[in-house]
Formats: C-alpha cells, structure tokens, sequence
C-alpha cells in the first residue's frame, strides 16, 4: 500500500478545502401571493406552485 513520501503542508491543505463552504438557499416570491418560496417548491402560504395551484389549503375557521 502505497505511502505519501512528504507531509502535505496546512497551507496546501487548506487551499484544497477552499470551496467547502455552505450556500444560502435561493429564495423568491411567490408569483400568487408575493410570500418567500425556495426555489422548485410549493408556496407554504398559498399553495401555488408555477401559477397553479397545486396543493388545496385548507380554510381557518
């Protein structure tokens, strides 16, 4: 089993990690109600999802 011949240096190391980092997700309106929605997802508000309606709410009584 092969061996590495130098200790790699925290310098080169780090460099190597340099785009592990976490991303903020990429949120929007709504084009029905004008609520933030995370992209490819259904309006947690509305129900709506591409201009249609997609899942039924059910009303507050």
């Amino acid at each position: 089993m092969a061996h590495p011949k130098r200790k790699i240096s925290k310098q080169r190391r780090d460099k190597r990690r340099t785009h592990y980092k976490a991303v903020a997700p990429t949120v929007s309106t709504c084009s029905n109600c004008e609520a933030p929605v995370l992209f490819h997802r259904v309006c947690s508000e509305c129900g709506h999802y591409r201009g249609k309606l997609a899942v039924e709410k059910e009303a507050l009584v």
